[in-house]
């Protein structure tokens, strides 16, 4: 079908299309959808886990950047899966700018996702799209572990604990790299994510504030690090202290729950 389109994988797209169908299937089994789920898919490429998708959910909404490859994949279905056709939408949008009034409705993101742009898709759509209440992302096996990182972990970081604020996350497993055309140079891992309440009584931005001051100097404590975000470090201190932090501690030692305590604390200080 590549050839027939003239599609070769790009990097500047992040594109790795998975082909092998024993592993679409183990994806959308990890994903256990529901009959009535909306699903956003980003990235089908050429299609294999859209097909796997349709007969496991309501609708698929299929995001795809590639103008020949969001064409395409509505032929695809209807000669793959006829009586499913109906079952997708493909919206020719980038995933970075699709708006949640364009995937409304939907409950649960399961994707082969871009390597490049893996983590911002993954928050945008978290922030854009309410509804969402699982996901199952198949990403680099690197950024399968920062998203599912805990406080104290080597690469918990600023993905970790802004994916903390909208769900649970943890890896549902490896993907080897043969199942992937072109063939990548990395591994790659599945993380599930199931919504939960978000932090009531602060704003987002707000804590997201803190927390990307908080990663830009990772070695640094938090006294220091958060200095030009507060004004100075004597106020940093002040903050720390009225949010029950004690000021030596580092970034990557604290939860999301901390980080918004520094936020609320922020507003009274």
């Amino acid at each position: 079908m590549a050839e027939e389109l003239g599609v070769r994988p790009t990097k500047k797209l992040g594109q790795n299309f998975v082909h092998d169908a024993n592993t679409v299937r183990r994806i959308v089994g990890a994903a256990d959808l529901r009959p009535d789920d909306v699903v956003v898919e980003v990235g089908p490429g050429l299609g294999s886990l859209t097909l796997a998708l349709l007969p496991a959910c309501q609708r698929v909404l299929a995001v795809e950047i590639d103008p020949v490859l969001a064409d395409r994949l509505p032929r695809t279905a209807a000669d793959r899966a006829p009586e499913l056709r109906d079952r997708l939408t493909v919206l020719h949008e980038d995933a970075l700018r699709v708006t949640g009034d364009q995937l409304a409705g939907a409950t649960a993101l399961v994707a082969n996702l871009p390597y490049n742009v893996a983590v911002p898709v993954v928050l945008h759509l978290l922030a854009e799209v309410p509804t969402l209440r699982t996901a199952l992302v198949m990403v680099q096996a690197e950024v399968a572990e920062r998203l599912a990182a805990g406080p104290g972990s080597r690469v918990y970081g600023v993905p970790s604990v802004k994916a903390a604020w909208y769900a649970d996350v943890r890896r549902a497993g490896t993907i080897p790299r043969g199942v992937f055309w072109p063939v990548p140079n990395v591994d790659s891992g599945l993380v599930a994510l199931h919504r939960r309440d978000s932090p009531a009584g602060v704003d987002r931005d707000a804590v997201f504030r803190v927390v990307d001051a908080a990663f830009a100097q990772r070695r640094k404590t938090l006294r220091a690090a958060l200095a030009g975000w507060a004004g100075s470090a004597a106020r940093a201190e002040r903050i720390l202290l009225a949010a029950d932090v004690p000021p030596a501690t580092r970034g990557e030692q604290l939860p999301v729950d901390g980080f918004v305590r520094i936020a609320r604390a922020a507003e009274e200080v």
